[in-house]
């Protein structure tokens, strides 16, 4: 396994006296399929957008690929921000071509099998669509790259159940296995199977990093239970 992330004292404050995120030290391997769990306001998000080259640290690095972000970590990074970001206006059709266009890894006949699968018109236009087909749409195109590391903020929030399995299943499935995926989220119970490992966040600290074999092993409980006792929620 190579390193794909190491985040050395990484910090942000976005005032001078209240830091979202403090002496974050970790490192993610390849291969690994990571959740970073916290609640609101623990940092997930901050962190994520620095990864992203989004946001610039206040103290300390990340290197993607053994580089600060820039040009070449957008290259080897496929990103699902938290919010919808594709042009309405836009057809499903112009925006594989446009993907396919601007990422050289991206995969157009992954994603047409995909949308086809969900009997989703490829000459629909984005306005035209469900929430729940709209964020299937957005992760199948973010899905469809040979990306060496997938990160995904919160990619079943406000989906009914029956698109989480569906949306679970396309991570499963699609990613790149020499790759890791780190997902963001606070719907522990959904993805808890499918995780090697967590990352627990409180108030911008971290404050576990475990295997879910480990949590299962010391404290006899599932990780959405831990995540429950060690935040008291």
């Amino acid at each position: 396994m190579s390193t794909i992330v190491e985040c050395r004292n990484l910090t942000k404050c976005y005032n001078s006296r209240i830091p979202a995120v403090t002496g974050i030290n970790l490192t993610i391997e390849s291969g690994r399929i990571i959740g970073l769990l916290g609640p609101n306001g623990s940092g997930k998000t901050t962190i994520i957008k620095m990864m992203n080259g989004l946001l610039q640290p206040t103290k300390g690095e990340v290197l993607i690929d053994g580089e600060e972000p820039g040009i070449h970590t957008r290259s080897v990074v496929s990103y699902l921000p938290e919010r919808t970001y594709l042009e309405a206006q836009k057809t499903v059709a112009d925006i594989i071509d446009f993907f396919d266009d601007f990422y050289v890894d991206f995969r157009p006949d992954r994603a047409l099998q995909m949308i086809d699968s969900l009997g989703i018109d490829y000459n629909a236009r984005l306005k035209t669509l469900s929430k729940g087909a709209k964020e299937k749409v957005q992760l199948i195109l973010v899905m469809s790259r040979d990306a060496k590391l997938y990160i995904l903020d919160e990619p079943i929030a406000g989906v009914d159940p029956a698109a989480r399995d569906y949306i679970i299943r396309t991570i499963i499935n699609n990613y790149n296995r020499d790759a890791s995926v780190l997902i963001s989220t606070h719907l522990i119970t959904d993805i808890e199977d499918v995780l090697d490992e967590v990352i627990f966040l409180k108030q911008g600290h971290l404050v576990l990093r475990a295997t879910v074999d480990e949590i299962k092993e010391k404290y006899g409980v599932s990780v959405d239970k831990h995540f429950r006792e060690v935040f008291a929620c």
